[in-house]
């Protein structure tokens, strides 16, 4: 059995003021999506860095963590996480 892992990410914006949280079971395929445009709710915030990923063992304890992160909590961890 192949086991499949998932990635929580958190892209940011390199031109502007922008962050994007999702999911994905490919890091790699999944940023040079967005950095192409194909993901059309942030195409215009192109080109995109990865930030942040934690990685999960099924795509519902990942969609739980992108959840969080979308929240109030969760934007606070990120800022502290991040924080240089």
């Amino acid at each position: 059995m192949i086991n499949i892992m998932y990635y929580t990410y958190v892209l940011k914006s390199i031109e502007f003021d922008y962050h994007y949280i999702g999911l994905t079971s490919n890091l790699e395929k999944r940023l040079g999506e967005h950095n192409s445009g194909k993901t059309q709710s942030n195409k215009h915030y192109k080109p995109f860095q990865l930030i942040y990923f934690e990685e999960a063992e099924t795509r519902d304890i990942a969609r739980k963590r992108e959840k969080y992160l979308k929240s109030a909590a969760g934007r606070r961890y990120l800022q502290k996480k991040l924080a240089p």
